[in-house]
């Protein structure tokens, strides 16, 4: 069975881990949560409230990691899924997960981001001429990376399928399973 490393941590957006864990199991592919350590995490919720400048943050469910940054061999898996939440502000800066994701990155390898995840690709120095969606207020992150922010739900560039966050879940994945090998 096809495999495929969803790169997290704790504080990531419940909806943007479960989501496409879920949905990836649905068409057939075995699926690993990676996180800086096999531990347990706490996910997050955000929600948009009218009248408000940003999102809210609240509790979201418990799930375990299968496995530390350190003990994944990319080469083991089809392709990444880089959530996003605020996990992505301190995996950015983990050496193992930008190993990781440069390594699917320059094998051109399927690789799904959405909100906060480009950070981790902008860390990795992978965003470089690429085109990515991400959470609105990260543009000009994209862009200091040299990537070109595209506000979209469900952004293509070759390998590289984006988000802007979980309400688009539903076209973020239909377009990452498009781009996917079969199972």
């Amino acid at each position: 069975m096809s495999k495929i490393v969803i790169l997290t941590g704790d504080a990531a957006e419940t909806l943007e881990v479960f989501y496409p864990y879920h949905r990836l199991q649905e068409a057939g592919f075995e699926v690993h949560i990676a996180a800086p350590e096999k531990k347990k995490l706490q996910f997050v919720v955000h929600n948009f409230v009218d009248g408000f400048d940003t999102y809210t943050e609240g509790p979201g469910h418990h799930w375990p990691a299968d496995i530390a940054f350190a003990d994944v061999n990319p080469d083991d898996y089809v392709a990444a899924v880089v959530p996003g939440g605020r996990a992505p502000e301190y995996v950015r800066n983990n050496p193992d997960a930008k190993r990781i994701v440069r390594h699917f990155m320059e094998k051109d390898a399927p690789v799904a981001v959405t909100c906060h995840g480009p950070l981790i690709l902008a860390a990795a120095g992978v965003l470089n001429g690429r085109t990515t969606s991400a959470y609105p207020e990260l543009a000009i992150d994209v862009e200091t990376a040299g990537g070109v922010f595209e506000d979209g739900g469900a952004v293509v560039d070759g390998n590289l399928v984006s988000a802007r966050a979980w309400p688009d879940n539903g076209t973020w994945m239909k377009a990452f399973l498009e781009v996917l090998p079969t199972p």
